[in-house]
């Protein structure tokens, strides 16, 4: 990362395998990318924190061609070595990542946004990156207020928020606080989607945001 922001490339990854969330994330995923009118030649799409790069494989096995980019050194390890025919480099929010790989009509950055410390300068960067008429697509852990509650109620707060997880989650956004990051970066129609579980007890939602 550059700057005086903490530096997290020990952000650890097992195995170059999808996660338990992946299960509800990437089918919303696939559908939304369906959905948008994509031509053949267009089918280009950014992950802005890759991870192991299960994410961007899924993607590419389904026809679209993938650049992703993490800071954790272990993942972009895992990702290179299952995934040798896809692209991974080291890169950061932070960075100035459009003067390196251009612009894409999809940016997608899953389960990142919780983890940053300037998220500002996360959805500027996310805004960059997409092309002009573009969309990007951002999912986070969802909190509302019936999910809040319920978390209180059954003791589950510690465990929820957890203050003892290197590198883990220390921004908790609501569809107001996401729209509210996003709008101020420059997207317009932003909607969302809560998957995994009841809606009111999501346990993630998904931000799709367009660029003028």
């Amino acid at each position: 990362m550059t700057g005086t922001v903490v530096d997290i490339s020990g952000y650890t990854y097992e195995d170059s395998e999808l996660n338990a969330s992946h299960n509800y994330l990437v089918p919303s995923l696939l559908n939304i990318l369906d959905s948008l009118p994509l031509p053949l030649g267009s089918r280009r799409v950014f992950e802005l924190g890759c991870g192991n790069g299960a994410v961007a494989a899924v993607l590419a096995g389904k026809g679209y061609q993938t650049t992703g980019v993490d800071v954790s050194s272990q993942g972009l390890e895992q990702a290179r070595r299952r995934y040798p025919h896809l692209t991974f480099m080291p890169g950061s929010a932070y960075d100035r990542l459009t003067e390196t790989y251009g612009r894409f009509p999809v940016v997608v950055s899953l389960e990142v946004v919780e983890h940053l410390y300037a998220p500002r300068l996360f959805a500027k960067t996310l805004y960059d990156l997409v092309e002009p008429s573009g969309t990007a697509i951002v999912s986070t852990p969802y909190h509302g207020y019936w999910k809040n509650l319920a978390l209180a109620l059954t003791g589950r707060m510690d465990a929820h928020f957890t203050a003892l997880w290197d590198h883990g989650h220390i921004k908790f956004w609501s569809m107001k606080t996401l729209s509210v990051l996003l709008a101020e970066a420059g997207f317009k129609d932003i909607s969302f989607m809560r998957v995994g579980r009841i809606p009111v007890l999501a346990k993630s939602l998904i931000a799709i945001a367009k660029k003028p």
